[in-house]
C-alpha cells in the first residue's frame, strides 16, 4: 500500500516536471518532448532537461573587472590562505583573547539568555528609527546622563547598522539638508571613511593629523588646515583611539580645536567606535564629545557597539544629532526616517535588545564595565610587552610611540616594503601602511612580532 502511494507521488512529480519542460522548451522541440512524456519516467524528464538549450554562452557581466580586495579585510583573506603554523593576523580590528580566540562577553551571553527565555520576546519589525529604549540609552552613554542636550530634548537618535551605517546615514542626511557639502577628514583616517562619505553625496577633503617624524599628532598642521576650511564645513573627529594611528589630542588640545571650530561655525561629526575600549573608562573616552555638547552647539555622533561589547556581527550602532532646539530635533528625526526607509527600511532587533538589556540594568552595566576594562587593560599590556621586546633586541629607532598611543591600533611607522618583508619571512599580516591591531597580539606572539620588526628595520630602510 505504502509503496503504491510512493509510486503515485513519483508519477505525479514526473508528470509536473515533464509538463514544465514542455512549456520551457522551444516549439520545435516540443514534439519529441511530448513523445518522451508518454512514458512518464524520471529518465525521460532528466533527458528533456539536459536537452534544454542554454540562454547564452557568456554572462551579461562578463566584461566586469575583478575588484581589488578591501585593504583591511583583504589581509584576513591572505592570512587564511597561509598554511604556516606561526602566522599572526594583526590586520582586522577585532578583539582576541590571550589564546588568539574571539571573545563573547559573559554579560552579553547572559543578556542573550534572558532575551531567549523571555516569552514576550518577538521578532516583529522595529520602527524605522529602531528600538526606542536602545536609542535613549545610547545617547545617555555617550553624552552623559546629566547632559543638558538630552534634558532639553535636543537630541535626535536613530538606530543604525553599527558605526559604518551610522556614518552613511548621517552623511546622506547632510548631503540632502545641510548647506555645506564638504567634509574634512583627518589624514590618515579609517580607510572606509572617504568611501562612505563620497557615496553619501559629500565632497571629501583632508586635514593634517599625523606627523610621521614624531609618530604623534601634527597639532599645528591640524589647526592651520581647519582655520583654512570654509565657514560651515563639516569636520570628522575621532572621539578617542584614533584609527589607524592611536594618537589622540590632549584635553587642552581638544579645547583649542573646539574653540576654533565653533568660531568658524564648523560642524563636528564625531565617530565613536571605541568608547570605554580605549582607556577602560566610558566617561574618559567620551570627554572630547561632551566638551562640544556642553557649549550648546550642534553636532553629529556615530556610535558603534562592535568593539566595546564585542557585537561585531550584530551590527549595532546609533546616529545622534544634537540640535539647537527640541522642535528642530523632531524635524531632524523625521528627515532621518526618509533617509533610512529606502536604504534598509529598519534595523535588526537582536543586537540592539542585547545592548538595551545591559545598559538599563545596573548590575549588568557594572559587569560590562569590568569586562570592558579587562579588554582595555590587556591591550595596554600588549603595548608594553611589545615595546619591552623591541628594547631588549635593541631594535633601531625610537619605539616609545607604541606605549604612548592608545586604543586597538598602533601606527608602527613601518613602510610597505617592510610590511611585505614581514609577511613573506615571518607570516605576520598587517595593512600596508604599517598599522597593527594590538588586540590581535598575545604574550606568545609578541616576541615573534618583535623579531620580525627588528629584522625588517635592520635589513630594509
Amino acid at each position: 500500500m505504502a509503496s503504491a502511494k510512493v509510486r503515485g507521488a513519483q508519477h505525479s512529480a514526473d508528470h509536473r516536471l515533464s509538463t514544465l519542460v514542455r512549456h520551457l522548451m522551444p516549439s520545435s522541440a516540443r514534439t519529441s518532448a511530448a513523445a518522451a512524456a508518454t512514458t512518464a519516467t524520471s529518465a525521460a524528464a532528466d533527458s528533456s532537461l539536459e536537452a534544454f538549450p542554454t540562454m547564452a554562452s557568456s554572462s551579461v557581466f562578463a566584461g566586469l573587472a575583478q575588484a581589488p580586495e578591501d585593504p583591511i579585510l583583504g589581509v584576513t583573506v591572505a592570512y587564511n590562505k597561509d598554511p604556516s603554523p606561526v602566522k599572526v593576523n594583526l590586520g582586522v580590528g577585532a578583539y582576541r583573547t590571550e589564546e588568539g580566540k574571539p571573545l563573547v562577553l559573559n554579560v552579553v551571553r547572559r543578556a542573550e539568555r534572558m532575551l531567549i527565555n523571555n516569552p514576550s520576546s518577538v521578532k516583529e519589525y522595529l520602527p524605522i528609527t529602531g528600538l526606542a529604549e536602545f536609542n535613549k540609552l545610547s545617547a545617555k552613554l555617550i553624552f552623559g546622563t546629566d547632559s543638558p542636550a538630552i534634558q532639553e530634548n535636543r537630541v535626535a537618535t536613530v538606530q543604525c547598522l553599527s558605526g559604518t551605517g551610522s556614518l552613511r546615514v548621517g552623511g546622506e542626511f547632510l548631503a540632502r539638508h545641510y548647506h555645506e557639502r564638504t567634509i574634512y577628514i583627518p589624514q590618515p583616517t579609517w580607510g572606509n571613511h572617504p568611501k562612505v562619505f563620497t557615496l553619501a553625496g559629500l565632497t571629501v577633503k583632508s586635514y593634517r593629523y599625523y606627523d610621521p617624524a614624531t609618530r604623534g599628532l601634527d597639532f599645528q598642521g591640524l589647526l592651520e588646515d581647519l582655520s583654512s576650511a570654509p565657514s560651515g564645513a563639516i569636520v570628522l573627529l575621532h572621539a578617542c583611539a584614533h584609527n589607524p594611528t592611536g594618537v589622540d589630542p590632549t584635553l587642552d588640545q581638544w579645547e583649542q580645536i573646539r574653540q576654533l571650530m565653533r568660531s568658524k561655525a564648523l560642524l563636528p561629526f564625531f565617530d565613536s567606535a571605541y568608547q570605554g575600549f580605549a582607556s577602560g573608562s566610558l566617561d574618559k573616552d567620551a570627554q572630547s564629545v561632551r566638551m562640544f555638547v556642553a557649549d550648546g552647539g550642534e553636532l553629529l555622533m556615530a556610535q558603534s557597539y562592535a568593539k566595546n561589547m564585542g557585537l561585531y556581527g550584530e551590527r549595532v550602532g546609533a546616529l545622534s544629532i544634537v540640535c539647537g532646539s527640541a522642535d528642530v530635533a523632531v524635524r531632524v528625526e523625521s528627515q532621518l526616517k526618509l533617509v533610512i526607509r529606502p536604504m534598509y527600511s529598519n534595523p535588526p532587533i537582536h543586537g540592539a535588545s542585547i545592548v538595551a538589556t545591559i545598559l538599563k540594568d545596573s548590575a549588568m552595566f557594572n559587569e560590562w564595565t569590568v569586562e570592558l576594562k579587562g579588554m582595555a587593560d590587556r591591550i595596554i599590556s600588549m603595548r608594553q610587552q611589545l615595546f619591552d621586546a623591541l628594547k631588549a633586541r635593541e631594535t633601531p629607532g625610537d619605539w616609545s610611540h607604541i606605549i604612548k598611543q592608545i586604543g586597538m591600533f598602533t601606527f608602527t611607522g613601518l613602510n610597505s616594503d617592510q610590511v611585505a618583508f614581514m609577511r613573506q619571512e615571518y607570516h605576520i599580516y598587517m595593512t600596508s601602511d604599517g598599522r597593527i591591531s594590538m588586540a590581535g597580539l598575545s604574550a606568545r606572539t609578541a616576541p615573534h612580532l618583535a623579531d620580525a620588526i627588528h629584522a625588517a628595520v635592520t635589513k630594509l630602510k
